[in-house]
């Protein structure tokens, strides 16, 4: 970016008339990172910072033993059946399921075009030939702001996979902001691999990591529940970072409404979860943004304050070096004189310079030639050669002195500044706009 910075309204391209409120913030968030004008990484990059442009949706992982429910809960939740489900071991790969403005399945070359930040997953021998995406149109509860990923359903014994699982699992896990573990009560719950992986990202993501009995209209009597999560929560907490107080995990199934269930449904909470998750996102976010707005800011003071103290000193060192130019060429330039002078008759320099002006040369050289005849006659060929010597150094070092530190000219200084001005106050304003459109979904207006 060069020249003056435009103020415009970044976010006005965003098509706002069918967002959510939530969805519209997140959206102009991004693009407030993104414009290819007055981005704040195009901006930042050009004073020499990095930044990251927040993701428009949270990630939330599914993973659990083969046949525990995670694509039912997912066709469920957006009311659409794009997952397959069964008692087989049907997901064999990982399914990122978000939505769109059409339907459409894409492979695993397209989604890591979809999804530039999984582009380490490239890496994973195996993961890309079985890894999918579903793009659904569904509108449904907050689908429009959440990308599930649907991992292959885990086993035990000599199920081998194509690719390591385990690895593949534990990568995603550091790039989602929610994991919902599920555990099936129909005698696959203890699978060693779930808990396993489960253990090594709780040591990681114990916060974001949530457990759920999952088809629990399935699992008997409700004292054979009982048994069952006592088992799950007895084996989880035998692994030392599982091993907490308040272990929580609701009992949760696919509403039928034409099957009477006795057992308590917990499934909402899984929706009031993500919803959770979504707002803490989008408060995180408004903070990130204030704070990269700053540090752009703050890095552009520096630069400045930088530029300035590089200006002091060129102003110094030319001082400085100009003064010791004079004293090392006045030294040669004085010697010449004064040789000229003691060389040359009375009346010849009175007819150059006038009776005046010899008296005055006389006068000024009168310390260099007092110097000069104090010294024996046999020593002033010696004398010579150190006063040239040390007029030679001093040019020298006074050539050093006057190597100059860059320093910014008017265009650039200004570029900046304007930078600055836009940082802190176009995008912050934009900021406390949204984060003010944010709260007024929960506190009324004259609270704010």
């Amino acid at each position: 970016m060069s020249g003056r910075v435009k103020q415009r309204g970044v976010a006005n391209k965003v098509d706002t008339v069918t967002l959510s409120t939530n969805e519209r913030i997140l959206k102009e968030c991004h693009t407030l990172y993104v414009d290819p004008e007055n981005g704040l990484i195009r901006i930042a990059k050009s004073v020499g910072l990095n930044l990251l442009a927040p993701r428009k949706k949270i990630n939330v992982m599914l993973i659990g033993n083969h046949s525990a429910g995670k694509s039912s809960f997912i066709n469920w939740y957006i009311e659409e059946h794009v997952q397959k489900t069964g008692v087989a071991i049907e997901t064999q790969g990982f399914t990122i399921v978000t939505s769109g403005r059409k339907r459409e399945s894409l492979t695993g070359n397209a989604t890591l075009h979809l999804y530039p930040h999984f582009e380490p997953l490239r890496k994973l021998t195996g993961v890309l030939d079985y890894l999918s995406t579903e793009v659904s149109t569904s509108k449904q509860k907050k689908f429009s702001l959440v990308t599930f990923v649907d991992t292959p359903g885990l086993v035990d014994g000599d199920m081998k996979y194509p690719f390591d699982v385990d690895r593949a699992i534990l990568w995603f896990g550091d790039v989602v902001d929610l994991i919902f573990v599920f555990f099936d009560p129909m005698g696959q719950a203890l699978c060693k691999r779930t808990i396993n992986l489960v253990e090594q990202l709780n040591n990681k993501h114990s916060d974001h990591i949530k457990f759920y009995l999952s088809k629990a209209d399935e699992a008997g009597h409700e004292s054979d529940r009982q048994k069952v999560m006592m088992q799950i929560v007895q084996e989880l907490c035998k692994r030392p970072g599982l091993n907490k107080c308040g272990f929580d995990m609701p009992t949760i199934y696919i509403p039928n409404p034409n099957k009477v269930i006795r057992c308590v449904n917990q499934i909402e909470e899984m929706c009031k979860e993500i919803e959770k998750t979504i707002n803490r996102t989008i408060q995180n976010t408004l903070n990130s943004l204030e704070r990269d707005c700053e540090q752009i800011a703050q890095f552009i003071e520096d630069q400045i304050a930088k530029d300035n103290q590089a200006k002091n000193y060129n102003i110094q060192a030319t001082g400085k070096g100009v003064l010791l130019t004079l004293v090392g060429t006045l030294l040669p330039i004085l010697l010449f004189i004064n040789f000229l002078a003691s060389n040359t008759s009375v009346e010849l320099l009175h007819q150059v310079l006038g009776y005046d002006g010899t008296e005055t040369l006389h006068y000024y050289l009168s310390p260099v030639r007092g110097f000069w005849k104090g010294l024996p006659e046999e020593y002033h060929l010696y004398a010579l050669g150190i006063l040239l010597a040390l007029s030679v150094l001093l040019l020298l070092i006074a050539k050093y002195m006057v190597r100059l530190k860059r320093t910014l000219s008017r265009k650039e200084k200004r570029t900046l500044l304007e930078k600055q001005h836009y940082v802190q106050n176009v995008v912050k304003v934009k900021k406390h706009q949204l984060y003010q459109d944010y709260l007024h979904q929960s506190v009324s207006e004259h609270d704010l």
